[in-house]
């Protein structure tokens, strides 16, 4: 790290695609549909893998997903599933393709419900960012008592791949809580 380099969560590697994910996105509140949608998606593809990964793999998902259109993809049949599985760039398992497909037409469903999938979402953090103290690695949680509730009704709506931990990678990156280290330059912005 160069002494220009500000001091970054200890997660964050010197990937530059690290790095621009950290810097601009990761614990940033978002309010828009269409986003938190995208990164529920791109979260249910990253369980068992790195999110390196599948951050350096987000535009092939993008593309191959329509840019994440949500109408679009809830109307998915075999076709479209096919292509996808032939899509090397992005991860090509059946279950999860599926998955993002029929969690494409739940979306649609709470966004009907509550008048946006944000205004159901953010209920379960109260509407407001929980800021949790985070000194080293090791005090980074991996759930949350708002994470287990988060999955378990999104799970008795029909979602797919929510588990608990999945969901609070999910509140990481959307801002629901923020979780930048103590002597990161993000935490306080």
């Amino acid at each position: 790290m160069s002494s220009n380099e500000p001091i970054r969560c200890p997660w964050c590697s010197n990937d530059e695609v690290y790095k621009a994910y950290h810097d601009n996105e990761w614990g940033v509140p978002s309010y828009d549909d269409q986003h938190l949608f995208e990164m529920l998606i791109l979260e249910t593809f990253q369980a068992g893998l790195s999110w390196l990964t599948i951050l350096k793999k987000r535009e092939n998902f993008r593309k191959a997903f329509d840019n994440f259109n949500i109408n679009k993809i809830s109307k998915y049949g075999e076709e479209e599933i096919g292509r996808l599985m032939e899509d090397a760039g992005i991860i090509r398992y059946r279950l999860k393709i599926t998955g993002a497909i029929s969690n494409a037409n739940v979306y649609l469903e709470v966004q009907k419900e509550f008048g946006s999938f944000s205004n159901y979402m953010w209920g379960f953090v109260n509407h407001q960012t929980i800021v949790n103290t985070i000194k080293s690695s090791k005090d980074y949680p991996v759930t949350s008592k708002e994470s287990d509730a988060f999955s378990k009704d999104l799970k008795k709506r029909g979602f797919k791949f929510v588990g608990s931990t999945t969901i609070y990678a999910h509140m990481q990156s959307i801002g629901m809580v923020n979780d930048h280290s103590e002597d990161c330059w993000k935490k306080h912005q």
